[in-house]
């Protein structure tokens, strides 16, 4: 397994391609989707005023890490499915706009993560993209479901995903950096990925 400076390769494209048929990747992908369900149940904790850091976006962060943006894509459509009629959605009504939101990050993190040289700096931006595309389409979809004015809605999101920002990246950090030499050891990741301050 080789590293990638960038996603803008067929040989990356090949390679993550691959990933779909890997019986390893895919019992990952499964244990990960397992995970997400899991945390959904975790108690979130409150940082101020109506922001709430909850835990889902660790395992689909580290499901992206590993399985890439192909079987990625696949396990953010199978986690999101499953984990709205498993939890019966929170009282809320299925909407795909949730589920695409959801597909979309994961495949931010694992354009960001897959076979990459990870630094604090691109974990950093790996969260401010998500954080950025739940503010967009969260609203949008708000707007859709409430009637509510969509600027409302995005100005309101964008604070609370400002704060979340840094616990994130620092969250994810933390959890790379204990995780990764487990991950090379299993081979589940390159034998070259290491986790660098820049």
């Amino acid at each position: 397994m080789s590293l990638y400076s960038h996603p803008f390769s067929a040989r990356y494209w090949r390679d993550a391609a691959a990933e779909v048929r890997s019986p390893r990747k895919l019992t990952f992908a499964a244990l990960m989707i397992a995970l997400c369900v899991v945390l959904g149940y975790v108690p979130s904790v409150p940082l101020a005023q109506g922001v709430r850091v909850t835990w889902g976006f660790l395992a689909r962060a580290l499901c992206a890490l590993v399985c890439g943006p192909v079987l990625g894509m696949v396990f953010g459509l199978a986690e999101d499915l499953l984990s709205f009629f498993l939890t019966g959605g929170g009282g809320y009504p299925f909407f795909p706009g949730y589920t695409l939101t959801t597909v979309l990050g994961v495949l931010l993190y694992a354009l960001l993560f897959y076979r990459a040289r990870l630094t604090v700096g691109r974990i950093f931006l790996a969260k401010l993209l998500t954080n950025l595309e739940n503010v967009t389409l969260g609203a949008l979809w708000m707007s859709i479901l409430s009637g509510r004015a969509y600027w409302v809605t995005a100005g309101a999101s964008a604070v609370k995903n400002l704060v979340l920002l840094p616990v994130q990246t620092l969250a994810l950090t933390a959890l790379f950096a204990a995780l990764l030499p487990a991950l090379r050891q299993r081979k589940l990741v390159p034998a070259a990925m290491r986790l660098g301050r820049r």
